[in-house]
């Protein structure tokens, strides 16, 4: 059939075409209007993770920053994405499930089934910048305008996006609890042993006092010593640093890598104030052989008390983590009960359908021609 022939058939049938496709629309449009559920979802926006700052030694953990950071479950705005996969898991499902008593409103006898059909309703979204927007959508029964409570189905969509961000506060809590307790075990075994050694070291040089009466060493000399002590304290902030950050980190982390460096340089700086090498001793080779001893004892104990004054404002600040209870997530804003349902969209599926109707009954007029078109050339009619 040519273009010309489809127009003419179209035209000859257009009140049949046109009455189907208005009683289409209208048994659409009823059935969208009266019968078909309605679908609620209520967003939710979360802030992206807080951008961690560089790690810089055990003082600037002290004041925050740093695996301080790390430690208090602030990530880079890429982390976004760790939160999305938690959001996801099915420890979270679980969580809003049991808050929001969904066994019931799935009508599901198991958890497993009510977890994957919460998790096909829920969508996520990740802007450039971070931002996660979360909404599930909760639907009513068939003929909602009779059996089922609207408002409360409204209610319960904002509920379950909110609960899922308790759900992710809660998971990321416990994440950061645990890593504080890691770190405050460390640090405690540190403090424990450096607090040994320290008591070790001063009982060595009142053993040494004893024996040699008071021995005063070079005013330049004690400034030296005071300036190793300081170094052998960093070179142990940054071994903390690096034993904390490992577990967590691939080999090729930027973080580390740059940690390790920095580890290396410090030890190598370190070495130059050995009691025993000619830079330590310079200007000192006066300096009797008990007052030598006696500055490996002073060093020894100066090394350790910076050492383990530092330990233990690190050993509190984690006991604190590891026991503090507030929110770990940021929320943009929180979801409210919608006014309008997303679906279904009774104006716009209305016209689809019509659309729809009108094209296949068009069809069906033009197949009914081109048949009738052939069985009468068939039989010479």
């Amino acid at each position: 059939m040519t273009l010309h022939d489809i127009i003419h058939v179209l035209l000859i049938n257009w009140k049949s075409i046109l009455k189907s496709t208005l009683g289409a629309a209208m048994v659409i449009f009823f059935y969208l209007w009266l019968i078909s559920p309605l679908t609620y979802n209520a967003p939710v926006t979360i802030l992206p993770p807080a951008e961690a700052d560089q790690i810089s030694g055990l003082g600037s953990l002290i004041s925050g920053s740093g695996v301080g950071d790390f430690l208090t479950g602030k990530f880079a705005p890429g982390n976004s994405q760790l939160f999305i996969q938690i959001l996801k898991s099915r420890t979270a499902a679980e969580y809003v499930i049991r808050k929001n008593n969904l066994l019931k409103f799935y009508d599901e006898e198991t958890e497993y089934e009510a977890i994957k059909k919460l998790q096909n309703d829920l969508a996520m979204d990740l802007s450039k910048e971070g931002i996660i927007t979360l909404s599930v959508n909760v639907s009513t029964g068939l003929i909602p305008n009779i059996f089922s409570d609207t408002d409360s189905i409204k209610i319960l969509s904002a509920n379950i996006s909110n609960s899922f961000v308790e759900a992710l506060d809660s998971i990321n809590r416990e994440k950061v609890s645990y890593r504080a307790k890691r770190a405050r075990e460390y640090i405690e075994a540190q403090l424990i042993q450096t607090k040994t050694e320290l008591d070790s070291a001063e009982m060595r040089l009142m053993e040494f006092q004893k024996e040699n009466k008071t021995i005063s060493l070079p005013e330049q000399l004690t400034s030296v010593i005071e300036s190793a002590a300081k170094l052998k304290a960093e070179i142990v902030n940054t071994e903390i640093e690096i034993a904390l950050l490992e577990p967590n980190s691939k080999p090729d982390n930027k973080s580390l890598q740059a940690l390790r460096k920095k580890l290396y340089q410090l030890q190598k700086e370190y070495e130059k104030f050995d009691i025993d090498s000619d830079d330590y001793l310079v200007a000192f080779s006066n300096v009797p052989e008990l007052g030598m001893k006696l500055a490996k004892l002073m060093r020894t104990i100066k090394i350790k008390n910076e050492v383990y004054i530092l330990l233990q404002q690190q050993y509190y600040k984690e006991r604190i983590q590891e026991n503090r209870d507030v929110p770990t997530i940021d929320i943009l804003d929180e979801a409210i009960p919608p006014n309008k349902q997303i679906s279904p969209r009774l104006g716009y599926s209305t016209v689809v359908g019509s659309v729809f109707v009108l094209l296949i009954v068009s069809l069906f007029f033009v197949i009914k021609e081109k048949k009738i078109s052939i069985f009468k050339k068939e039989n010479g009619i």
